[in-house]
């Protein structure tokens, strides 16, 4: 007589529950939270008045930190902070036991923490403007501008030039390079505000990420477009830069603004987070972000990064699908015995985690 083959599910692992609770299956509750943050995030974009009652609370430490008082960016920038520590506590107590999530937590926080909150706030108050070291060129395109990368690296002061010369190392030497030897989790799991709040905040909401072949050709068709748009409306600037014409400036100057309304603003905030109770907590990451993108070319070409697979060990749970913030088919690779190295793969690492069987692996040895 056949023995059923046992399940050892690893401490941890397991999101029970998480199918039982109406604000994390798109129930009422759920469409609610979406609208409050919806709507929070159009205040914060085109609003910011409305925030008054929550942003004056905050002049004491804005003062503290940057010099002068609140506003709706102190305030995000404090609400988002917040939740990346407070839900990042809440992973390391989950699976914190597991070494590879436990220093990707911390390092989210801390990135989070240091580069993107303390260290722009006293550059605030130093009078040298903020400037956030974990984002750059094409996430924040604005760095490698003519009219901020010339003023930086013209600056005397060696800070301010130092900080041109940091996001250019990022993007020609450390993207390539990191790429390469870890896929783009460097970027996207360890260090990205926005990978930052979807592994943290959003982490209760992943499992909403379709995974169906029609979402998976919808990403394809928009993700790689919005990174070509950037990448030429940045080559125009420039262009317009050493040869300057009037038309062009106006043209270039205008496609930037559209660019920043519908994709800095509408896309990646409003929809990439306030939709995280609806579709998951990396619509931005998945659909619209060019630095993934740029990264994803990058994995799927050049890199050592992939998940591999033990396919006798498979018993077809689908728990790696279910858990996919990226909206991948795991299983259908784990049934095939094929290994995983997807463009839109950010290397969490959760697929692995939740497979009762160990069937999974997220390395990047050759």
């Amino acid at each position: 007589m056949n023995q059923p083959i046992p399940i050892m599910i690893p401490k941890g692992a397991s999101r029970s529950g998480t199918m039982l609770r109406p604000w994390r299956t798109r129930g009422a509750s759920a469409y609610a939270l979406a609208l409050v943050m919806t709507l929070f995030y159009v205040c914060v974009y085109w609003f910011p008045g409305v925030l008054d009652v929550l942003v004056r609370p905050l002049d004491g430490s804005s003062q503290m930190l940057r010099g002068r008082v609140a506003d709706q960016w102190f305030l995000y920038g404090t609400l988002y902070t917040l939740a990346v520590l407070i839900m990042g506590v809440r992973m390391l107590r989950r699976d914190g036991h597991e070494r590879y999530h436990r220093y990707r937590t911390l390092v989210l926080m801390s990135v989070q923490l240091i580069a993107a909150y303390i260290l722009p706030s006293m550059l605030a108050r130093s009078g040298r403007g903020e400037f956030y070291f974990s984002y750059f060129w094409p996430l924040k395109p604005e760095v490698m501008f003519p009219s901020s990368m010339t003023q930086m690296m013209s600056s005397p002061d060696a800070l301010t030039a130092f900080m041109s010369w940091w996001s250019l190392a990022l993007l020609v030497i450390a993207t390539p390079l990191l790429t390469y030897l870890y896929g783009k989790r460097w970027y996207c799991s360890w260090v990205c505000g926005c990978g930052a709040l979807a592994e943290t905040a959003g982490d209760s909401f992943r499992h909403l990420s379709s995974s169906s072949d029609r979402s998976w050709k919808l990403e394809r068709m928009i993700i790689y477009p919005v990174f070509v748009i950037i990448t030429v409306i940045t080559a125009l600037l420039w262009y317009e830069h050493a040869n300057p014409h009037p038309a062009l400036a106006e043209i270039t100057a205008s496609a930037n603004r559209i660019y920043g309304f519908v994709i800095g603003g509408l896309f990646s905030g409003v929809i990439g987070v306030g939709f995280y109770p609806l579709l998951g907590s990396r619509v931005w990451c998945r659909f619209g972000c060019p630095m993934a993108a740029l990264l994803g070319i990058l994995q799927k070409g050049a890199s050592r990064f992939r998940i591999e697979v033990n396919p006798t060990q498979c018993i077809s749970c689908g728990n790696c699908t279910t858990y996919c913030e990226m909206g991948i088919d795991v299983r259908s690779y784990a049934e095939r015995g094929e290994t995983i190295k997807r463009a839109s793969c950010v290397g969490c690492g959760v697929c692995s985690s939740v497979c009762p069987r160990g069937v999974l692996k997220v390395t990047s040895r050759v």
